[in-house]
């Protein structure tokens, strides 16, 4: 149990770890406008590589947490359950460094097996 409660609470940090990468272009760029947060001047290269992994954690958060809303409340918590949850996580880290340096196909395969694993972990809770 100790092992998805982790990467619960991994997979709620991993969106704000991978906003760094952003704040290190927007500082190239001259900085961050903190009274317009979202009216940033527009990244190209990585830094638009790295605020598309940063969204892409939020939408792969929302997914991952109705994995686990199914596996708690079902409270079918077992070593594969908890295997999936842990190579989520390892995906999602890796996806997030693939887009950063634009490994394409990496990225994408990343991406597909962290979509994979909470998908397997609501069709095991049955």
């Amino acid at each position: 149990m100790d092992l998805i409660i982790s990467c619960a609470l991994v997979s709620m940090l991993l969106p704000y770890l991978a906003k760094i990468p952003v704040i290190v272009e927007m500082n190239k760029l001259g900085g961050y406008n903190n009274k317009q947060p979202r009216a940033q001047r527009r990244l190209s290269g990585k830094g638009a590589r790295a605020v598309a992994a940063h969204y892409n954690c939020f939408e792969s958060l929302a997914v991952f947490a109705v994995a686990l809303a199914v596996v708690f409340g079902t409270n079918s918590i077992t070593s594969t359950i908890q295997w999936l949850a842990l190579t989520h996580i390892i995906a999602r880290v890796l996806y997030c460094v693939f887009y950063w340096f634009d490994l394409d196909i990496l990225r994408s395969t990343t991406w597909l097996l962290g979509v994979a694993c909470p998908v397997a972990m609501v069709v095991l809770s049955f």
